[in-house]
């Protein structure tokens, strides 16, 4: 969907044009016509020139307010659990989010993120000096997202996207790590948690079925996260406390997104109207995939749990740790193996050896191998297993 934005300079010229054709219609111009109208086409070509304000529509700021309070909601936690209700409220708070939507709101929140980079910002609106180009800049995102990835500031904006997840993701992980590392720990025999850590979970059938139902529901967005969230977006950048060092390409499919959706929204092209193309920019197929066999896994896992110390372990591992793990494999680059440049070695000189003395040859005899053992008789386990195999009856 292509938004539709109203000329307001060609049309000052334009009735500049007319008053000044009007006028000559029964006198010649005068020459504070003549100036008028000279000015008037100065400041509508300008207007032409200028590319609209910025514009995001509000549906982006609210996945991305989910994805950003979901993400650090997991991270706060932490092992220490005191009572297995402890255990239970941090699964029902885990498992109440839809894979689809925190996927979505993963690649929304980056895009704000790199609205943060005024390099980014500027840099894109730079290229824009007519409505043409505008427009050809879009059709080009929409057809290629990572065209985006090329525009002047992208490796400005994709520095603060990578360094600003990754500092979430390392905080999800640590968060997993002292979970499940409780888990194991209360299972030891000094730990005086034990008697109710080893017990059964209470009531397994209700809280495994609550949080199927509960996985299918869509999250609100925290309307003064929004906001926030939104108001940063149309900055031009800065707004958000975030820092990070440009990052070159390739970028993995969630930056290329979201480089996308904020290369649209710095040329004014992301508004309200503009949704088709924004919506579809948001699916990433790749943290939707992990996210959607996460939730399987979570669901296994609570079937075949028992004791609490087990409830623990599945919160600790598929969804606190799952959660960083989709992220990071949508967001973050794969690793990269380098080996060093060839270093040429130092030539090594072979000088040749003087020649030997002659020597008396010596002659070696071979010690005959020693006879092998006799073998002992067969037993008749073994006789049975050497012999063809009968068939029943012969």
């Amino acid at each position: 969907m292509r938004p539709v934005f109203l000329h307001r300079g060609p049309s000052v010229a334009a009735l500049a044009i007319a008053a000044l054709l009007a006028g000559c219609a029964s006198d010649a111009p005068t020459k504070a016509e003549i100036e008028a109208a000279r000015v008037a086409a100065e400041v509508a070509a300008v207007a032409a020139r200028t590319p609209p304000p910025i514009n995001l529509n509000r549906g982006v700021a609210e996945a991305a307010a989910v994805y950003m309070a979901f993400s650090r909601d997991m991270a706060a936690l932490e092992g220490g659990f005191s009572d297995p209700e402890q255990i239970q409220a941090a699964l029902r708070r885990g498992s109440a989010y839809d894979p689809g939507q925190i996927s979505r709101g993963l690649v929304a929140y980056a895009s704000i993120l790199a609205l943060q980079s005024p390099e980014f910002v500027s840099g894109v609106r730079s290229l824009a000096d007519d409505q043409i180009t505008r427009e050809k800049i879009v059709a080009d995102i929409v057809a290629d997202p990572s065209y985006a990835s090329t525009l002047p500031g992208a490796e400005a904006a994709a520095g603060l996207v990578m360094t600003t997840l990754a500092a979430d993701i390392n905080a999800l992980g640590r968060a997993a790590n002292s979970i499940e590392n409780d888990a194991y720990a209360i299972q030891a025999l000094y730990d005086p948690r034990r008697p109710w850590g080893v017990a059964e979970v209470a009531n397994r059938e209700s809280r495994l079925q609550a949080a199927k139902v509960q996985s299918a529901m869509t999250v609100p967005p925290s309307a003064d996260e929004a906001a926030r969230l939104f108001a940063a977006a149309h900055s031009g950048g800065g707004a958000l406390p975030v820092t990070g060092d440009p990052r070159k390409p390739p970028y993995p499919p969630a930056v290329v997104n979201a480089l996308a959706l904020a290369a649209l929204a710095a040329l004014g092209y992301a508004g309200e109207n503009a949704r088709a193309n924004t919506d579809a920019l948001q699916f990433d197929r790749v943290s939707h995939g992990c996210l959607s066999m996460s939730k399987l896994n979570l669901f296994q896992c609570l079937a075949a749990s028992r004791p609490n110390y087990e409830d623990m372990f599945c919160l600790g591992r598929h969804i606190v740790r799952d959660l960083a793990t989709c992220s990071r494999g949508a967001a973050m680059p794969a690793a990269v193996v380098t080996v060093s440049d060839v270093t040429p070695a130092e030539p090594i000189i072979i000088t040749p050896a003087r020649p030997a003395a002659a020597q008396t040859p010596i002659t070696i005899t071979p010690t005959p191998a020693p006879a092998p053992p006799p073998r002992p008789a067969e037993s008749l386990t073994e006789r049975l297993n050497t012999q063809p195999a009968r068939a029943p009856g012969d």
